[in-house]
């Protein structure tokens, strides 16, 4: 369960030291953790060069939810699944390639309809033809 509340202004464009601001807003998010039952709060604080006109506070809000779930099904894979923080790969070229190859790895496994990316690694891994079968080899 998530509830979230959205303030919008235009009052503060003038004092804010950001190119081409629109507008400026806050978001209060609160939610409840399904096993635990533990509420919480988070407050995030927007500035964004659309205006009022070309977003009002639901398309804030739908743009903030598209990021989240952008940061949910790439990054957060990347960061826990590929443990990418660790990575020991860290010149010239190496990093950004790795980056990229992971990248297109979970998006094969999305186009699979795998929606577990970590239990379809272990899988593939234990059937390494079903792998090639992926990406047509």
């Amino acid at each position: 369960m998530e509830i979230r509340k959205i303030w919008t202004s235009t009052a503060l464009n003038d004092y804010v030291e950001f190119p081409h601001c629109g507008q400026v807003a806050v978001i209060e998010r609160f939610s409840q953790e399904l096993k635990s039952g533990k509420t919480r709060q988070e407050t995030a604080y927007v500035i964004t060069s659309l205006t009022p006109h070309q977003a009002g506070p639901e398309s804030l809000l739908e743009l903030n939810r598209g990021h989240w779930e952008i940061e949910n099904r790439l990054h957060w894979v990347r960061d826990v699944t590929y443990d990418e923080d660790r990575s020991q790969i860290r010149t010239g070229n190496g990093p950004l390639t790795m980056a990229c190859l992971r990248n297109f790895a979970i998006s094969v496994l999305r186009l699979a309809h795998y929606h577990n990316i970590a239990s379809a690694l272990r899988e593939l891994a234990a059937r390494p033809h079903l792998a090639l079968g992926l990406i047509r080899i």
